[in-house]
């Protein structure tokens, strides 16, 4: 299926715009933190429901990133401390975008590719923040024409950003891009095995291991894993259970999937299973599953824990301001 229309775009099937649910009533104010297990509640969004973000951790901080605010794509950081649990508002993006390809690469955040618009328009366009020593982004050097695109995984190796698959022109890619920070130069790699968009990864061992995703229509979800060696892919057991609009984080050697959508067995479409895989033997587990069933969300590990803020709670849009926490 060809998505076009803004409520039957890549995040999701829904033909009309659900009102956004507001965040769980359960949930503690800013600034008082919930250490339940498994899962635990944080302080909703600061900026709201917001859904088709980037989420990155540094140095006991989450940052989302761009993102759909109410239907309205934002520019803004919102920056959560883990410490503190309290939210803080970072350096506006350049651009409004959503559905954007970011990693930590040294310590500074990297946009390497997006969204934009209403008609789910890809840009190359590349940002760099350094939260330690700089107060705004700063432009880089784009991805090659032909080659822009959001909804990818993004990770971080050796000091260049890796980003795989995606979604363009309506069509998940198999598209690799490598992007040298320190030379400011992005070169391109051998594709996945498979195109995929709204897949998620994240990098453990010096790998880059991309889970899931989907082929542009909902629900041609996929429970293929990938793992990137070197230049070469591999592919490795599959997940448990196949799903795009997902989200990872990575705690040790475990690669820990959440959400999702394109459940056939659920009204809403989207999945509460979390799963985990684990590099050195090449096998998921089950893990426990969200509270919250979600997509379109970001996820970041920082600590002993994997954060999970926003997403929408309904295939397509339907965006909350709920942020949970997993500790596996």
């Amino acid at each position: 299926m060809r998505i076009v229309l803004f409520a039957l775009a890549s995040c999701g099937g829904s033909s009309e715009p659900v009102t956004p649910d507001s965040s769980a009533s359960d949930a503690p104010p800013a600034g008082e933190c919930d250490d339940t297990a498994p899962w635990a509640t944080a302080a909703p969004l600061d900026l709201g429901p917001t859904q088709e973000t980037a989420v990155v951790a540094l140095a006991g901080k989450v940052y989302i990133l761009g993102g759909f605010n109410n239907l309205t794509i934002t520019t803004a950081v919102q920056v959560f401390d883990t410490a503190t649990c309290r939210y803080a508002a970072g350096p506006a993006l350049p651009m409004a975008v959503h559905h954007v390809n970011a990693a930590v690469v040294d310590g500074t955040i990297v946009v390497g590719g997006a969204l934009a618009t209403t008609s789910f328009t890809a840009i190359g366009d590349t940002w760099t923040w350094n939260p330690a020593t700089e107060t705004s982004w700063t432009a880089r050097a784009s991805m090659p024409a032909g080659t822009q695109r959001g909804a990818a995984v993004a990770g971080s190796l050796d000091g260049k950003l890796i980003v795989a698959g995606g979604f363009r022109n309506g069509n998940a890619v198999s598209d690799v891009s490598v992007y040298d920070v320190a030379l400011d130069q992005w070169t391109a790699l051998d594709p996945l095995p498979a195109p995929r968009d709204h897949a998620c990864g994240g990098v453990i061992g010096n790998k880059l291991y991309v889970a899931g995703g989907r082929m542009a229509a909902i629900p041609s979800t996929s429970p293929l894993t990938f793992e990137l060696t070197g230049t070469t892919w591999d592919t490795k057991a599959p997940m448990i259970t196949g799903r795009g609009g997902t989200a990872c984080g990575v705690l040790g050697d475990r690669l820990i999937v959440v959400g999702g959508e394109g459940n056939p067995a659920a009204a809403s479409g989207v999945f509460s299973q979390v799963e985990a895989y684990t590099a050195t033997t090449n096998t998921w587990e089950a893990l426990a599953p969200m509270p919250t069933p979600r997509h379109g969300m970001g996820a970041a590990a920082s600590g002993d824990r994997v954060y999970v803020p926003g997403g929408a709670t309904t295939q397509g849009f339907g965006a909350v301001a709920t942020h949970e926490v997993l500790t596996p």
